[in-house]
């Protein structure tokens, strides 16, 4: 009985034993991880090459004007909408459609991919935020030349109100632009999306193509890399200074340093770092129905502004602050002029810009708002 006992007990092992090697046979173990250090010791380009890429970077076409852009988009929407999972890497062929300056239409072999977080979700959008993938053959002599992969912001539910969140958020990125150059472009888009199936289309809507990060590099003079765990003492301070503000301006607070969150770190080759902000949806600015505040900032909604800079001094602060006072009557009859926008979503936006510079205005409102209230958590 123990002899046999014996004999079944080794069978079970050398069984176990080939199931696990033939489980790390058919489940190879991921590729470690990249250092995101390493990048920071990479040689550098020589000069003139830099400034060849900065010079490429801002003639892109797509940047050019501030015109809508008008295209269509055809796809299988159905299935890209129920690609909700943000681990997916699933790519769907599309075909984008524009018509040049001569009246010429031009097509494009694009692959779309869903991308984002809190948009993506289904219970707060039912059309997903796109990256559009694009090659250097298809886009040659377009207004995409230069492009390989875009961040395309779109309409999050079909119907005319969703679409004034959609502009308002567009207006954040040349608002920023107006201040600082350090900053990513924005172009306004109207985009037609066609089943591709049926050839019907869906719907028409206003969307935004967001500037590539290695193009806000390249025309900053240096390169994006990817740093965990940073904080304020890492960056260029006065940079860092007109992206907290601006934070502060837009009533945004979903971003971190720390985390890498809505944030991406440019280089220099003097080894500076510089903190460039995208993704504004979730500011009071835009104002969307679906932006809520982190319950960790302790308010209550969007519209409530909370600086989550450094703690910095009232005359560090007054210099920051002198750029957006020189830009207010750009920044205000900018968004006048867009006239997409309605009349009761312009005065919105425009009241909510007016007490931002009530609150610089003066030192003593900035040292009340500002100053004497900070309460800098850099590793949030």
């Amino acid at each position: 009985m123990k002899q046999r006992f014996a004999w079944a007990l080794a069978l079970v092992v050398v069984c176990a034993a080939s199931q696990i090697s033939f489980a790390q046979q058919a489940a190879p173990a991921a590729p470690p991880k990249k250092n995101p250090y390493v990048k920071l010791s990479e040689p550098w380009p020589e000069p003139d090459v830099l400034l060849a890429r900065r010079t490429e970077a801002e003639k892109r076409p797509l940047f050019e004007k501030t015109d809508p852009l008008a295209f269509t988009l055809t796809a299988d929407f159905k299935t890209i909408n129920k690609d909700r999972r943000p681990e997916s890497t699933a790519r769907y062929p599309g075909i984008i459609s524009v018509t040049d300056e001569r009246g010429r239409e031009q097509t494009i072999k694009v692959k779309l991919s869903p991308r984002g977080h809190f948009r993506r979700m289904a219970r707060n959008c039912s059309f997903v935020p796109l990256r559009v993938e694009l090659s250097e053959a298809e886009v040659a002599g377009t207004v995409f030349a230069g492009q390989t992969t875009l961040k395309l912001g779109t309409h999050c539910q079909d119907d005319k109100a969703y679409e004034q969140y959609t502009l308002r958020e567009y207006l954040t990125y040349p608002l920023f632009n107006l201040v600082t150059p350090r900053s990513f472009r924005a172009r306004l888009a109207r985009g037609t999306y066609v089943d591709e199936k049926s050839q019907k289309p869906m719907t028409t809507r206003y969307a935004i193509f967001i500037e590539h990060e290695n193009d806000v590099a390249r025309r900053m003079g240096g390169r994006i890399v990817e740093l965990p765990r940073t904080e304020f003492k890492d960056f260029h301070a006065e940079t860092l200074n007109t992206m907290m503000l601006f934070e502060y301006m837009i009533g945004n607070t979903d971003f971190s340093l720390y985390a890498n969150h809505n944030v991406r770190f440019v280089q220099e080759p003097s080894r500076t770092l510089f903190p460039v902000p995208y993704d504004f949806d979730l500011s009071g600015l835009v104002h969307a129905p679906y932006a809520i505040p982190d319950r960790r900032f302790g308010i209550r909604s969007v519209l409530d502004r909370l600086y989550r800079g450094p703690c910095r001094t009232v005359d560090q602060v007054e210099a920051a602050a002198t750029a957006f006072r020189s830009k207010k009557d750009d920044m205000i009859t900018l968004v006048e002029a867009i006239n997409e926008v309605d009349s009761s979503n312009r005065s919105e936006m425009k009241s909510y810009l007016e007490e931002f510079f009530r609150v610089i205005d003066k030192p003593s409102s900035i040292k009340s708002r500002l100053v004497d209230s900070c309460k800098a958590a850099p590793t949030m």
